[in-house]
């Protein structure tokens, strides 16, 4: 089996949870996620099968989308809803949407985060919710984090203060953390805040819609047809740019051959070498010879 499984995670489900059950039901060591969903935390979660666990990390470095919920009022420990109160304060203003979707669209572009300390982020060799399990608050690296668009979705015009919550769609690039960019919309609107639910709906060009559930798989095994299941390979990197390559070319690509570079290569980017409809490898610049590239993973060389 090669290929790309789109799943539903479910919530109480960490992703290695997911993999490991898929690992017994599928018969195959070959088994990777391609981004962490936190257990409380369902969605698209693509699952590499094969010689596509070979792909896993273009498929975690690109964009994702979620649907969310702040809550203003308070902070947790977390950052969601599953923590410990931190900062309590009751809402004891108005607040518009007018004044919300300001704020949301100061957030859109290249923003600042520091991670949560419940995260699994390392510092010293250590994943950061390790030291927050012991009580211990470290100095995070901040870092820059890419948000697509950011906008409400439901409608409404001022917010209730008896229940000061509202839904927003993110759509955003690797490394970013929803349940910061919740407290930080709290905190632009004067409120402590919390993310209070959360839905990854895609995940690179894999959506809600083109997902199963692990009953699903359950069910596809018991019928003998687990391989219905995969998407191909080349769906999880339909983001970069592609080369169709000859019957020639293809055989050296196979075998890993360093080529000279074709005028209209794409600057700085990696390119995806295509034979007869199927992904044969992966190819960048070299980075100390001029004029020539390389292969940076050959996924096929029969």
């Amino acid at each position: 089996m090669n290929g790309i499984l789109p799943l539903w995670k479910p919530r109480g489900m960490t992703s290695h949870d997911c993999v490991f059950k898929l690992r017994k039901l599928l018969r195959t060591k070959k088994v990777g996620h391609t981004g962490t969903l936190d257990p409380e935390v369902s969605g698209v979660l693509p699952i590499c099968i094969g010689r596509a666990t070979k792909i896993a990390e273009y498929i975690t470095a690109s964009g994702k989308t979620y649907e969310g919920e702040v809550t203003l009022g308070c902070t947790t420990t977390t950052e969601d809803a599953w923590g410990d109160p931190v900062v309590q304060q009751r809402v004891d203003r108005t607040i518009s949407r007018a004044e919300v979707e300001k704020v949301l669209k100061s957030l859109t572009g290249d923003i600042i985060q520091t991670p949560p300390m419940y995260s699994a982020i390392k510092v010293n060799g250590k994943r950061l919710y390790e030291y927050a399990r012991q009580g211990i608050e470290i100095e995070r690296p901040s870092r820059t984090v890419q948000i697509h668009s950011l906008q409400l979705l439901e409608d409404w015009d001022v917010l209730d203060r008896d229940h000061p919550s509202f839904s927003f769609e993110v759509a955003c690039g690797k490394g970013t953390y929803v349940r910061t960019l919740a407290v930080e919309i709290g905190s632009r609107l004067g409120y402590p805040a919390h993310m209070s639910a959360l839905t990854r709906t895609q995940s690179a060009s894999f959506r809600k819609e083109d997902c199963f559930t692990l009953e699903d798989v359950k069910n596809f095994v018991e019928n003998e047809n687990p391989q219905g299941l995969l998407l191909p390979i080349e769906m999880g990197l339909s983001h970069l740019p592609k080369m169709v390559i000859s019957d020639t070319l293809a055989e050296k690509v196979k075998n890993g051959a360093r080529l000279d570079e074709p005028q209209d290569w794409p600057e700085d980017r990696e390119v995806v070498m295509e034979h007869e409809g199927r992904v044969i490898a992966i190819y960048r610049r070299h980075p100390d010879k001029p004029g020539v590239i390389k292969p940076v993973k050959v996924l096929f060389n029969d």
